[in-house]
Parts: structure tokens; sequence; C-alpha cells
């Protein structure tokens, strides 16, 4: 069978597999195209647990609006497209919720916010790129875990804050969206280090909210935003990242009633594991291997003990946030990485964990435009051509070695159903 997956923003990578050894090629499902445009105008007229998004930007105040980094495919763009009009002609603001990332490039602003909005926004000086490490931070209180609320002073003195954000399945918060644009979206670097911390406990997965101490911290850490009025819209993307679904108003009301659709959209059901999983981390989700890594935890949950993970990610930045990075390649085994985590914690290192751990059962390749020795150094085997990754893995498995292809491998999570 012909397989076809993507590489980068363009290129495209054909793969013949045979038919008795492919269980199959796992996508997002589909899910009934809609009006978007109408879909979003209906949920700010209506939304859940708030006033309507014109009485919100009915004020004098400045207003706020958090909006995510390029290296999530949240389509603000087409929200703004809509909404602009209503909004330019008020004071308003726009921040960058980057994390601990590092700030977009010019294409990627041009993506997040579309060229024409950009270039008006950016010639009136109305946007900044949260910088975790640098910005001045305002300390609003902490959680009842202990995580400590220091916030982007550009947030934490607003009167008026609007997060346009997206659903979808992650690694080990659960899913993202709502309460991400605050944190980690526009905390301090210690803020978000303390939060994710709580990322290696064995609850910290895909799906999961309930027990899962990532999430319960991030929900318990907003209460600190109670003197801000803050107003949310969350979209759910389907596999050809067109919106398929809309959530606004109250920032958990709005982030719990996009989960439906996004489970709708992103949990994929397969019949049984697979001895090869070749996992794809798609653009623009393939920015970096910090980034990427998120292919790997969920094709791990396809594939087999003792298998062979081949992530697919060119990592166009390189490697991103370093720390992780340091920490593996300082050690010389996956158990000897996992070992020093338990030793000293640091941001990032949750990263290095999740990947450790598995080549605890499994071995993880990757196919890249990184170096060999920069895979090497992360305890990947490195490959620069997938054709050759899939037939060593099929030599070394065996001619009736099982595939199971995720071409969305960053947002899609497999379920096996028997």
């Amino acid at each position: 069978m012909k397989v076809t997956v993507g590489y980068g923003k363009e290129e495209k990578i054909h793969l013949e597999i045979a038919d008795s050894q492919l269980i199959g090629v796992y996508e997002p499902n589909s899910v009934e195209k809609i009006d978007y445009a109408k879909a979003i105008d209906e949920a700010l007229a209506k939304p859940l647990g708030k006033d309507s998004f014109d009485h919100f930007i009915n004020t004098s105040e400045r207003i706020v609006f958090i909006v995510n980094d390029g290296t999530r495919p949240t389509p603000t763009r087409k929200v703004l497209a809509q909404i602009y009009p209503k909004i330019k002609n008020r004071d308003i603001f726009f921040i960058i919720a980057t994390g601990c990332h590092r700030a977009p490039t010019q294409e990627e602003y041009h993506f997040i916010f579309g060229k024409e909005i950009y270039e008006d926004l950016a010639r009136q000086n109305r946007i900044w790129s949260h910088d975790s490490r640098k910005d001045e931070m305002v300390y609003l209180g902490k959680s009842t875990n202990g995580t400590e609320m220091y916030l982007n002073k550009i947030v934490a003195n607003a009167k008026k804050v609007c997060a346009i954000g997206s659903v979808e399945p992650h690694y080990f918060a659960g899913y993202t969206g709502g309460r991400k644009a605050f944190l980690p979206g526009v905390a301090a670097y210690e803020t978000i280090q303390q939060n994710h911390l709580l990322a290696l406990h064995e609850n910290a997965q895909a799906l999961s909210l309930q027990g899962n101490p990532v999430h319960e911290d991030m929900m318990d850490a907003m209460q600190v935003l109670k003197e801000i009025d803050v107003f949310a819209i969350m979209t759910v993307l389907d596999s050809d990242h067109d919106i398929c679904a809309v959530r606004a108003g109250d920032l958990s009301d709005s982030f719990y009633a996009g989960i439906d659709k996004a489970d709708e959209v992103f949990c994929v059901n397969i019949p049984k594991k697979a001895d090869i999983v070749i996992s794809v981390a798609p653009y623009p989700m393939d920015i970096d291997l910090y980034q990427s890594q998120k292919a790997l935890d969920n094709g791990k949950l396809a594939l087999n003990e003792g298998g062979i993970l081949i992530m697919v990610a060119k990592c166009r930045t390189g490697i991103g946030e370093e720390g992780f990075f340091k920490l593996m390649s300082s050690a010389n085994s996956a158990q000897a990485v996992l070992d020093k985590i338990k030793q000293e914690y640091r941001l990032g290192y949750h990263k290095a964990a999740k990947m450790a751990e598995i080549n605890l059962w499994a071995e993880s390749w990757a196919v890249s435009d990184l170096s060999d020795e920069q895979m090497r150094a992360v305890h990947l085997k490195p490959y620069h051509d997938l054709h050759q990754a899939l037939q060593e893995a099929i030599a070394q498995k065996g001619p009736e070695a099982s595939v199971i292809v995720l071409p969305f491998g960053s947002i899609t999570v497999p379920k096996v159903v028997s």
C-alpha cells in the first residue's frame, strides 16, 4: 500500500508498505465541515458563563489579548479576521504566550496574525512576545500545590484579558487550551518550572484530567485571576487544520466544552499495537526537537514492547529548549537520565523523562534535519531518509513485523479497541 506523510511545510514522503504488514494509517478523524466564520460569530454572541463578546469589548479599558506562538496550530488569524473590525479602534494589546519558548520569527508572526493584521498591529507597537526569563513579572498568589503565580505584568496589571487558544490532547497536561494561556503561556520561568515538575507523575498523560497533577495545579492556579475579567475563545481543529468547533466565554467552561469535540477528532481507535510505529510531527509542530517529542509520546501508545518507534520531524530550528538536551546528552543510558532527574529537576527535564521512559522498553529512532550527533545525544538512532529507516526496522523485526503510521502523531492519540 502507498502511504504518504509530510515532512516540514511542503515536502511529502511516499512509502510503499506491504498490506500484510500495515495495520493501518491513523489520522485525526474526519468530522463535518462547518462555516467557521458563522461558528465564531455564534459562539461570541452566546458565550458560556459570560455576557457577549460585544459586551466584553464595550469598555474604555485596555483589552489584552493572549495568543499562542508559532509552535501551535491555533487558527488565531481566522479568529482575528472575524473580530478585528470590532476591536481595531479600541485600546488593544497582544501578547504572545510563548511560555518558555523563543520569540516568533517574522514568518511565524504572519502565521499567527495574518500578514495584514500583523503589520497593522506592529506599526502601532501593539504586540509583545512574552519572555519568561527577562520580562517584568507580578506575583498574584500561589496554587494549593505551591506553584507561585508570577505572570507577565502586561497581563497581571490588565483589567480585561481575552485568551485565544485551541483544545487538543496534550501529552502531560491532558489537553491544551483554556488555562494554558496563562500557565505556562505568560508565566515566569520559575512558575512554569514548578508546575512542569508535576509532569513526572504517572497520571500526567494525554486525555487525563482527573487525578492529573499538572492539570489540577493549573486549574487551581487560575484562582489568582479573580480580579481580571477574562473572556476566552477556544477552537477545535480538524485534520485539515480547519476549525470544526468554537467555544467561547468563561475560561474554564469554554475549555471543558471543547474537550468532547477534541476527542472526536484526535482520539483514534486501533485494533492492536504494532512492532513498528512511524509517528510524524507535522508542520508547525516540527519546529524543534523539544516540540516534536510529542509525536514520540503519542506514538508509544500504538507500539508493542520491544518495538521500534520512528519519529519523523524536520526540527526546522534545531533543538529548542536546551535543558532537556543537555541532560540527555550527559547521560549514557535511559536509566541514567531518569536517575539524574530524581536527583535534581529543571525545566525541560520532563521531556527528557518522557523520552527516556520509552527507551526502557522499546527503541526510539528519528528522521530529521538534526545532525547524527544531536540525535544520538538524546538517545535517538539517527536517520535522514525515512525509506532507509523503515527498511532497516523491518529487517530488524522480521518480514512479519506489523506497522502503524501516524501522519499527525503530535496530535493523534491511539487507543486499542478490541
